[in-house]
């Protein structure tokens, strides 16, 4: 199926069934609804649906820009939904996701189905409703985005505190153990170094009395090594005349008593200064077991790893020391920013007061001419202690349908049919304020006469002057009044039935409005009404 849309007011009519709700489906999926295989009526082939739009005077270049896409005022939108019910989307042939569908199709056209006048009860639509008219818009949205910043460091803030609070438990314990390791002096080696140590204090006894006994054998007593060797040296000194060999002999024996009179000395020296400290070795045992302890309290091996450890729990307690830094420099954002909302929202509430008076007017205007000249609209602004998503305004939209009826709330004073109306009068208003360029009503006379059609065709037909405006409607009030007809009619072909859609020409739309008239095929009184209908 192709179809166009001229332009100003296209009407769309067709029998209950024929498929008129069909081009919507489509337009809602490369608009970017969520898509699965029931969109598919041949489960063997892919669905495509393309939308085009021409955006001359549109200010999107931005959203292009911000998208990292190539701009261009002709914009393809392209859906493919595969075999398997899993879909693609495309922007100029340019594949994109879904949100940037979404956010571009918000830009571009306004579905208006027949179940949104429940829109009309939430907080969010009123809040847009009121925007559009106050001229507050950008200002809102700079609200929310600058509301949303705070939001976050205000959650930054939570989770720095409970970390604090948690650090504070931990923080004690942590500077136990870094002081602990920092007093045992911890260093690659240290633990060799004090187990010889110990050992060494443990046998010191033994290793004097050895010391002792090795110095005394080369240097000490009567008989000993030096006293041997000396002699030795003498005789091998008188053979040295004899032969350049016996010259060598003596030259090595006496080499030998230098270096055995040098280490008797040192043995001495080495035997002096060994003495048996139970202090000394108390002290050290004290430290070689607190090291000891330390690596199998942090379960590890070596000083390296204990290392590792001491610059980890370092690292924590400079981190929990940075804490409350943090804290404190988030608080100074969370201050700054939260005077920018106030500011902001100040200024919403000052500007959403102030255009009150001028909504509620054209409003009942307008509803005065749709046939409800007792209707009363108001909206009911109140303040909040506290900033919330909408600044520190709470919005209300408050209805009364007939003289002499206290105001309530929509959902408890107003019929389908005076929801409809009262939406379409807000919808006519809000679309021309926010310069949206195509806007498509599913049924809006749904639950009107024909005297009230005939004035939403009207507000429609004024529509249609400053954007363009589709509406698939069942009267012919509403069909009569369209620049454009489109019709939806259905056929059995072969083996399924397949929808259609065309643009009638002049005596096709006096021949389909007849019919709307009237019962089976239209009479000529029908055609008659149906020829002063278009006409007028």
């Amino acid at each position: 199926m192709d179809v166009s849309f001229p332009g100003k007011l296209s009407v769309i009519t067709g029998e209950t069934g024929a498929g008129k709700s069909i081009f919507l489906e489509a337009l809602g999926l490369v608009l970017g609804n969520r898509a699965d295989l029931a969109a598919l009526q041949n489960k063997n082939k892919k669905c495509i649906i393309e939308a085009e739009f021409d955006t001359k005077g549109l200010e999107l270049k931005s959203f292009f820009e911000e998208n990292d896409l190539d701009f261009d005022t002709t914009v393809l939108l392209r859906r493919e939904i595969s075999t398997e019910g899993k879909s693609r989307s495309f922007l100029n042939d340019t594949p994109v996701g879904l949100n940037s569908l979404k956010l571009l199709s918000e830009k571009l056209i306004d579905i208006h189905s027949q179940h949104q006048t429940l829109l009309l009860n939430q907080t969010n639509f009123q809040l847009e409703v009121l925007d559009a008219f106050a001229g507050s818009l950008s200002d809102f949205k700079e609200y929310k985005t600058e509301f949303a910043k705070l939001n976050k460091l205000n959650n930054v803030l939570k989770n720095l505190t409970e970390q604090e609070v948690q650090a504070k438990k931990e923080l004690d314990y942590f500077q136990f153990l870094f002081n602990e390791l920092q007093e045992t002096e911890i260093k690659v080696g240290a633990l060799k170094t004090l187990e010889e140590e110990s050992s060494a204090l443990e046998n010191a006894e033994s290793i004097k009395s050895t010391l002792l006994n090795a110095s005394n054998t080369i240097n000490g007593g009567e008989s000993n090594l030096l006293s041997a060797l000396a002699y030795v040296k003498q005789s091998m000194q008188s053979l040295s005349k004899y032969g350049k060999n016996y010259n060598e002999f003596f030259d090595r024996i006496n080499s030998a008593y230098i270096e055995l009179k040098d280490l008797a000395s040192e043995l001495e020296d080495a035997e002096t200064e060994v003495n048996f400290d139970p202090v000394k070795l108390d002290e050290v045992n004290s430290k070689l077991d607190k090291f000891n302890r330390l690596l199998k309290k942090h379960n590890v091996n070596t000083e390296d790893e204990l290392l590792a450890v001491k610059e980890e729990i370092e690292t924590k307690l400079t981190q929990f020391e940075s804490i409350e830094k943090d804290i404190d420099e988030t608080q100074k954002q969370i201050d700054k920013l939260n005077a920018v909302c106030i500011k902001i929202a100040k200024k919403l509430s000052e500007t959403r007061t102030k255009a009150i008076a001028d909504i509620e007017k054209q409003v009942k205007e307008m509803l005065s001419d749709l046939s409800m000249p007792n209707a009363i609209f108001k909206i009911e602004l109140t303040q909040a202690k506290e900033m919330g998503s909408s600044g520190f305004d709470q919005v209300k939209f408050l209805f009364s349908a007939n003289k002499g009826a206290a105001l309530n709330e929509l959902h408890k004073v107003a019929s389908g049919g005076e929801l409809s109306r009262l939406m379409l009068c807000l919808k006519a208003l809000l679309a021309s304020k926010k310069q949206l360029p195509t806007i498509i009503f599913d049924e809006i006379d749904t639950g009107v006469s024909g005297d009230v059609a005939d004035k939403i065709g009207t507000i429609l037909l004024k529509m249609g002057k400053s954007m363009q405006v589709v509406t698939i409607t069942h009267l012919p009030q509403m069909a009569s009044k369209g620049d454009h007809h489109l019709f939806v009619y259905k056929n059995d072909e072969a083996d399924k039935t397949v929808s259609h859609i065309k643009q009638l020409n002049k005596d096709e739309r006096i021949n389909e409005i007849a019919k709307m008239l009237s019962t089976g095929n239209p009479t000529p009184s029908a055609l008659k009404n149906a020829k002063e209908l278009l006409n007028a």
